[in-house]
């Protein structure tokens, strides 16, 4: 596949080891609460080297570390900007994040934590039940703006690549293994800009603006007898018992049910009003705060990335982060990564179905013998029967 004038300004595979630690930091911000990577290709994998990546270790802890692009990007301006990685969830992950950042070259790496101002924050993010997405967050002006759709992630203990494209016409597309996801307009879906237009404060609603859309009907009178009608009637159908005993169980009343006849309190049926003028709205003025900005993807200059995440229970593997200006070299990657993926999913599915069977053989086993326990206990002897025979035998004395 040949690749035009694409650049490819960071990548990274841990395919040479422990050589991964000359070009990442791990942070100090947490201290003690600061928790260990460990390089793994999991339990199951498609291949023991290719798969290794960046394993979070320890239980309740933070993990923050990064590494900086050998070249910072400038600025992506014109260019399509591609963030693509893999995380598996060993662990089952119950709460915790597994998303990654991308930063300015201007970063302290051995303080970076959740502080530390960002560029892009993209990935999922899972806890409980309540909380299963796929951030995608921009940085701009200082603030930091989350998507407005609720983009889902993967919940299962498989390796996922997660991509993000971002393009030079204001729109992005979110990719799970190669398979779009959620995509649109910066301008719709996030509050890049101030709204054009605001409610003018000093609007006031007339004294004599009529909001009612409808009236009640000045002709419909109620029915005669209307409030006669009874909540509630004795059931014809009740009859008394024949055991009812007046002296000592009293008169016999039927049962009350509702009455069907019954409409509830009287309401004059309503009618269009004449006098209705619609819905008061406050007239609308520019907005002084709103600013004009028709780049809202140009991030300004990226020169680091890393994963700054807290876990309840580690196990994630970070692995094939890539930042690039081309969606077919992230897909050819992603391409080579699937195939890998296929086998680690074979041999999960294997070993869950073993875990199954061994379960269920398990099961059987141990009711077999609790069923031959039962069979082998003596019968108890009934005492009863005993002592109701003692009567007779004195009898017959």
């Amino acid at each position: 596949v040949a690749f035009v004038a694409a650049d490819v300004f960071f990548e990274e595979t841990f395919e040479d080891g422990d050589g991964y630690k000359s070009r990442w930091v791990e942070s100090k911000w947490k201290g003690k609460d600061q928790g260990p990577f460990e390089l793994s290709a999991g339990t199951y994998n498609g291949d023991q080297e290719l798969d290794k990546g960046l394993k979070t270790m320890e239980d309740y802890r933070w993990y923050d570390i990064s590494a900086k692009f050998p070249t910072p990007l400038e600025t992506n301006k014109d260019k399509t900007l591609v963030l693509q990685y893999s995380v598996k969830h060993e662990q089952k992950l119950d709460c915790g994040g597994g998303y990654i950042k991308l930063f300015g070259s201007d970063i302290n790496q051995e303080e970076m934590g959740g502080e530390t101002d960002y560029k892009i924050m993209f990935g999922p993010d899972i806890c409980g039940t309540s909380t299963k997405k796929t951030h995608v967050i921009f940085t701009y002006k200082g603030k930091n703006l989350l998507t407005k759709k609720d983009i889902k992630c993967e919940t299962d203990e498989l390796s996922h690549i997660y991509t993000l494209v971002l393009r030079p016409d204001n729109t992005y597309e979110v990719f799970i293994d190669w398979k779009s996801v959620e995509k649109g307009d910066l301008y719709e879906d996030f509050d890049f800009l101030e709204p054009k237009k605001i409610r003018d404060p000093e609007s006031i609603k007339p004294k004599d603006w009529v909001d009612e859309a409808e009236i009640d009907d000045p002709e419909d009178k109620k029915p005669d007898g209307y409030d006669d009608i009874p909540k509630q009637i004795a059931d014809p159908e009740a009859k008394q018992p024949e055991d009812w005993d007046e002296d000592s169980d009293g008169t016999w009343e039927a049962p009350m049910i509702d009455n069907p006849e019954y409409k509830g309190p009287w309401k004059a049926k309503k009618i269009p009003n004449p006098a209705y003028k619609g819905k008061w709205e406050p007239n609308m003025i520019p907005n002084p705060a709103f600013v004009d900005d028709k780049e809202v993807y140009v991030l300004g200059e990226i020169g680091a990335i890393g994963i700054e995440v807290w876990q309840v229970k580690a196990g994630s593997i970070y692995d094939n982060l890539l930042v690039c200006d081309s969606e077919e070299i992230a897909k050819a990657r992603a391409e080579k990564i699937q195939e890998r993926m296929a086998i680690e999913k074979t041999l999960k599915t294997r070993a869950d179905e073993d875990a199954r069977k061994a379960a269920e053989e398990e099961r059987k086993k141990r009711e077999a013998e609790e069923a031959a326990k039962k069979k082998d206990e003596p019968e108890e002897e009934d005492d009863d029967d005993e002592e109701d025979d003692e009567p007779k035998k004195k009898e017959d004395l």
